[in-house]
């Protein structure tokens, strides 16, 4: 068999994916090797993908494996070209397993009884959920490769892998993208029925329903879903009511089977006035966190967002924001939307010198410049006239404890770390320590309007640190 001149390497490709399969998470590898083979040339194979977006990220993530993993088995190097190819949706698996194919028409197919599965017509957007918000949409790296790769598990199974499932992270950091996206693909691949609802207006309906007589339908709403997504849990607190519905809506999903996710601004553990059944209940299954992302990652968030909408700047201007805005995903996009902007307004390109000047403000905020807890604890320390050891050390006089406090304050404000990590920075802490430290800090703030001018002072300091 011949491709293009004398030259298949059909055969190699095929055992390279076996090889590839087996070296890689099964999650992995169905997320990024969605390629097809389409023909061979005299020392590369030409595969397709489905879009740019994914060619970039197979290229930096695989393409060396592949490469390798194909000279190893043909004794000679053979590159990898990719083509940019839109697939139509493929046949869902259940009408293949149906016996509706033209192999399987003839006097036997016919004879026999054959339990037919009619191919379900692709369903709609779902009203609650944002058509984006897909895993194709979803950069995934270091920082949250454990939390994706879950997602992509319980989507294929919901109810049976990672239920119930909790995905905590601070703000913009993808955790309502990652659930969403669970939904999508449960709804339309899958044809489940999936809820998706924000805790403050699952409470707002409960409270109601209560109001209305209507709780026997609120009931039926929630414990019917094949799929329930409840964005923000931290929202529950103090909602005694509520917490005590979630916590008899959770059981009769749990136990029929159906699927549970979660998201939180924080562990579960360091949520205060919750029920100790509900937090049970929150722990009971998979807990993943979100990181904000790294460099590498950042770069790939602004190229597949250029790309959606359409846009092109420079490399180095991607590079800039990147290496300069470090908190989240939503930062990362607001200051590529500033830019796009000041482009489509003023028709003007795009430059570095434009992007340092239009984006001087989101450069200059101290959370964007990444600031590490050791910075702070060593602003804080040189502040008060203290050592770093004094900060992190176990000492607890008055001298120490306030200014140790005041550092823990401004960090869980101006980092991503939760407490518990916080608490590991400050010397091995537990997160309660954390949060008691926090807590006298906002206590002080209101009997002593002059501490915010002090703390303001600190994060100047801390501003120009390595600057």
């Amino acid at each position: 068999m011949r491709a293009m001149g004398n030259w298949d390497y059909s055969i190699f490709w095929k055992e390279a994916l076996n090889q590839l399969k087996s070296e890689l998470t099964e999650q992995e590898f169905a997320m990024w090797f969605n390629m097809e083979y389409e023909t061979s040339l005299e020392s590369s194979v030409v595969v397709s993908v489905p879009s740019a977006f994914y060619r970039d990220q197979v290229v930096q993530r695989y393409q060396n494996q592949i490469e390798n993993t194909l000279y190893d088995l043909s004794g000679h190097k053979i590159g990898i070209v990719f083509e940019v190819k839109t697939r139509k949706r493929e046949e869902h698996p259940a009408a293949r397993e149906s016996g509706d194919h033209p192999e399987n028409s003839g006097s036997a197919a016919r004879s026999a009884p054959v339990a037919r599965v009619i191919q379900p017509v692709p369903r709609e957007n779902h009203p609650q959920l944002r058509n984006d918000y897909t895993f194709e949409n979803f950069v995934i790296g270091e920082n949250n490769s454990f939390a994706a790769n879950a997602a992509i598990a319980i989507a294929k199974n919901p109810g049976l892998a990672y239920n119930p499932c909790l995905i905590y992270g601070g703000v913009g950091l993808g955790k309502t993208h990652l659930m969403q996206a669970i939904g999508n693909l449960s709804w339309k691949e899958r044809g489940n029925k999936v809820i998706y609802i924000t805790a403050e207006n699952f409470t707002n309906e409960f409270v109601d329903a209560i109001k209305t007589s209507t709780t026997q339908k609120f009931k039926n709403k929630y414990r019917t879903a094949d799929v329930l997504l409840i964005d923000d849990i931290h929202f529950l607190q103090k909602k005694n009511e509520t917490q005590e519905e979630l916590f008899h809506t959770f059981n009769a999903l749990y136990d029929a089977s159906k699927q549970i996710i979660f998201t939180c601004d924080r562990p579960v553990s360091e949520l205060k006035n919750l029920s100790e059944r509900l937090r049970s209940r929150f722990e009971r299954g998979l807990t993943v966190d979100l990181l904000p992302p790294s460099y590498e990652t950042r770069c790939a968030i602004l190229s597949m967002k250029l790309e959606q909408r359409g846009v092109s700047i420079p490399q180095e201007v991607i590079n800039l924001i990147a290496k300069n805005i470090s908190s989240n995903v939503r930062d990362l996009e607001a200051s590529l939307t500033k830019l796009i902007a000041y482009f489509e307004l003023t028709k003007k390109p795009v430059t570095l010198e434009v992007a340092q000047q239009q984006l001087r403000d989101s450069f200059g905020s101290p959370r964007q410049k990444n600031v590490t807890v050791e910075t702070i604890q060593k602003v804080v320390a040189e502040y008060f006239s203290l050592s770093y050891a004094d900060i992190r050390g176990k000492k607890r006089t008055k001298a120490i404890s306030f200014p140790r406090q005041l550092a823990m304050f401004i960090a869980r404000e101006i980092t991503e770390y939760s407490t518990t990590e916080l608490g590991i920075e400050f010397g091995g802490r537990d997160h309660s320590t954390v949060m008691h430290g926090c807590q006298k800090i906002e206590e002080r703030l209101k009997a002593e309007p002059t501490l915010e001018m002090t703390i303001n002072k600190i994060k100047e300091l801390i501003k120009d640190y390595n600057s």
